[in-house]
């Protein structure tokens, strides 16, 4: 079972909560099952032994139901303070149905229509609908003005999925969507000659450049530290330990040694050059670093493992600095199978991504088949490492806060 999760966010670009893409197999290609019993089954009840809160954390869970699912005794195993249920577009609503709905909008749960089109005149739902989502790619927002303005009179709360850039993001808050979804938030906005952010990366660009060196010194990685009060202090808060009595910078940068303190300067600089940002486009790079640890480590490319999580850590760093990735990571000193794999999609890396990339979007399962075999890695472990790498990014996120 695969299961990936998108932000969904709102006009404060704060995330409201995730939809949940599942599939059952490596070879299914939509997110529908023959056995309707059987898949909810397999998905709710995964999804309840894994500990939802884990997932989406205090935010909402939207997950796609068709008939057979509504009317399953296993989807109260989700909190209604949690769980958006989904209808999914191609669901016959009948008075059955309309009835199961009314019972559990009762019990608290709130309902959403998904890839929302133009049968709201005749379409049962609606009326009993709290969230309608809109698919930017199918029903362009120049053709849904009338349906939008319509739905708004009407209380309903709107959602723009697949929003792919910044423009459409702009035009769509515009038109009063509340709620959007899809990558746009980790696409860079590159202005011609805007190059100023750069600039906020200097100390880092001066701390990797040491640990990179053929013999980094503590000492010289104090002395670049010290010069600089918050990072003196950041180091500090993360590093510092009540167990041991000597917390200087110097006794910090010891203990957590080269390998950790190059993961922990990386994820400082990608926090604090992304101050104009969500503060889920961070949360992603950590997600997607664990994520890449994991399966790296379990693979034929295990010795590389630190590697790989350097590079799917600065695999948004483009967006990051509203600049192209070739831009972006020129002054870094990170090795050439990174910049192949972020830059150019090839190279002894870049199936460890490609796996990133497909479970993220939901979309590619056999892509994951073929990736994973060329690293050769049991695929049946990628829930399991998803769910691990995002408890470990809330850690962090926690930790790393001011």
């Amino acid at each position: 079972m695969y299961i990936a999760r998108q932000p969904i966010f709102d006009t404060n670009m704060n995330v409201y909560g995730y939809e949940l893409l599942y599939r059952n197999d490596s070879e299914s290609t939509s997110f529908g099952f023959a056995d309707s019993n059987k898949s909810t089954a397999t998905v709710l009840g995964g999804l309840f032994e894994s500990g939802i809160d884990q997932i989406v954390g205090d935010k909402k869970a939207f997950i796609n139901f068709n008939y057979d699912f509504l009317n399953s005794e296993f989807i109260e195993l989700i909190k209604p303070d949690i769980l958006i249920i989904e209808i999914l577009e191609d669901t016959f609503v009948d008075e059955a149905l309309v009835q199961r709905i009314l019972h559990l909008k009762k019990q608290g749960y709130h309902i959403a229509l998904d890839d929302f089109g133009n049968s709201e005149g005749s379409y049962k739902a609606v009326e009993h609908a709290d969230i309608i989502k809109f698919d930017i790619l199918l029903t362009p927002l120049d053709d849904i003005k009338d349906q939008v303005t319509k739905a708004l009179s009407e209380n309903k709360m709107l959602v723009a999925e697949k929003i792919e850039d910044q423009d459409t993001y702009i035009k769509a808050k515009k038109m009063g969507f509340q709620l959007f979804q899809g990558y746009f938030f980790s696409r860079p906005v590159i202005i011609a000659g805007l190059k100023s952010q750069k600039t906020d990366i200097t100390i880092y660009q001066h701390l990797l450049s040491e640990l990179r060196s053929e013999e980094p010194s503590f000492h010289k990685l104090t002395n670049i530290i010290e010069k600089d009060v918050n990072m003196a202090y950041r180091v500090v808060k993360v590093g510092g330990n009540s167990q041991y009595k000597n917390n200087s910078i110097m006794s910090i940068l010891t203990r957590m040694g080269l390998i950790e303190l190059e993961r922990w300067f990386s994820v400082l600089m990608l926090q604090d050059i992304s101050f104009k940002k969500p503060e889920e486009i961070v949360r992603l790079s950590l997600v997607r670093s664990k994520f890449g640890e994991l399966i790296s480590q379990n693979s034929n490319i295990k010795n590389r493992r630190h590697e790989v999580s350097l590079m799917c850590l600065f695999s948004v760093l483009d967006a990051m600095l509203d600049v192209p990735m070739p831009e972006a990571l020129e002054d870094l000193q990170v090795g050439d199978d990174i910049k192949d794999s972020l830059i150019h999609k090839k190279g002894i890396l870049s199936p460890v991504y490609d796996i990133i990339s497909y479970y993220e979007t939901g979309n590619g399962s056999s892509h994951i088949s073929e990736s994973a075999q060329k690293l050769n890695i049991d695929e049946s472990e990628l829930f399991r490492w998803y769910i691990q790498s995002i408890e470990w990014s809330n850690r962090i996120m926690n930790m790393i806060k001011i």
